[in-house]
């Protein structure tokens, strides 16, 4: 599994594209080993990590007014709705029922470049295809009821969000595997939310309770061979994501490499039990370090970066077995001309480290 993508390169989120189809063949010449279908919110406003996976999940609406989504549990029809959601997700997760799996489908409303991606995988069959979701933690703090209550303080509310998003990432495994049964399907589970854990915001929530919300997700995808990762750009208790039992860790290393490196044994150990670390190495979060760097300087960062773990004792070889490299963040708030580049940079910089290491 692990010679499958190391050092391969892949993309994280959006891109400012305002065609879908444009932007997938983009993709698949940047990446084409380990393809990635973006999120476009220029082409329509609903492509937002938080938009994108909330249809036709019970209690969410979307509040024109507000341009904002909402949970809501006092219609009419929501008891109704949730039992029918809940017997769905039996047949579908227990009993393999995955016709019903399109009621919970993204559709292109939501996902404009997604049918262009499939009919790409179709064509290409890649080493590796992956999709994404918003991770629970960040989707139940970002969603609010009428009384601004968080929904992820809400235990049937926050069941609802987790199961719902599991159908939503299980969907996305299923089409791959129709479109190009023998590539390794991925999805990222998109943390940012993470890395205000501990903070004075979200203080009576505990760690455990968002590793078992992450956990009761990636179990069922794993269940259907898919690798499942964490993607978290701001800076955060390492150990959290690494005590979740996702496969991938992927982080802004441009900036954050050195905190990564004081959890040394922890990182030891999840890449000897076949986890990987995506180093987010090309700043998109940084138009002025983008417009600075290039494939060398960044190669160098990335020698930099895993040098942190090297001086902890962690072996060379099994690092860069155990690593692929894709950009800090999604690019979808650059202009076009340097989302570009940055899909450059993370493509040469991936072929780069693949040749030179020879992994």
């Amino acid at each position: 599994m692990k010679s499958k993508i190391s050092l391969l390169s892949t993309a994280v989120g959006s891109l400012p594209n305002n065609n879908p189809k444009e932007a997938i063949d983009e993709i698949f010449s940047w990446f084409p080993e380990f393809p990635v279908w973006p999120q476009l919110k220029n082409v329509n406003s609903k492509e937002d990590m938080i938009g994108q996976v909330a249809e036709n999940i019970p209690g969410l609406i979307f509040d024109e007014a507000d341009c904002r989504w909402y949970m809501d549990q006092d219609s009419d029809e929501f008891l109704e709705k949730l039992e029918e959601f809940f017997l769905d997700y039996e047949s579908i997760v227990n009993e393999h029922d995955y016709s019903l799996l399109e009621k919970y489908a993204i559709s292109k409303d939501f996902a404009s470049a997604l049918p262009f991606y499939f009919d790409k995988l179709k064509q290409n069959k890649p080493l590796a295809v992956k999709g994404q979701i918003v991770g629970p933690f960040t989707f139940g703090t970002s969603l609010i009821d009428r009384e601004n209550r968080c929904a992820y303080y809400d235990e049937t509310l926050k069941e609802i969000l987790i199961k719902g998003l599991t159908l939503k990432a299980l969907w996305q495994v299923v089409k791959f595997k129709e479109a190009s049964p023998e590539s390794q399907p991925v999805i990222f589970l998109d943390e940012p939310s993470i890395s205000q854990y501990g903070t004075s915001a979200f203080i009576t929530i505990k760690k455990q309770d968002i590793i078992s919300s992450i956990q009761e997700i990636t179990n069922v995808l794993k269940a259907h061979g898919v690798l499942t990762g964490i993607h978290c750009c701001g800076k955060t208790d390492w150990s959290l994501i690494l005590d979740s039992g996702v496969d991938i860790l992927n982080f802004d290393a441009f900036y954050y490499a050195e905190s990564l490196s004081l959890f040394g044994k922890d990182i030891e150990n999840f890449l000897k039990n076949g986890g990987y670390i995506a180093w987010g190495l090309i700043p998109t979060l940084d138009e002025e370090a983008l417009k600075s760097s290039t494939v060398d300087s960044l190669v160098e960062k990335f020698e930099s970066a895993i040098n942190f773990l090297i001086n902890k004792g962690i072996d060379k070889k099994l690092i860069l077995e155990s690593s692929f490299i894709t950009p800090t963040c999604g690019a979808g708030s650059l202009n076009q001309e340097l989302a570009d580049k940055a899909m450059n940079l993370a493509s040469q910089v991936g072929r780069k480290l693949h040749e030179k290491y020879s992994v």
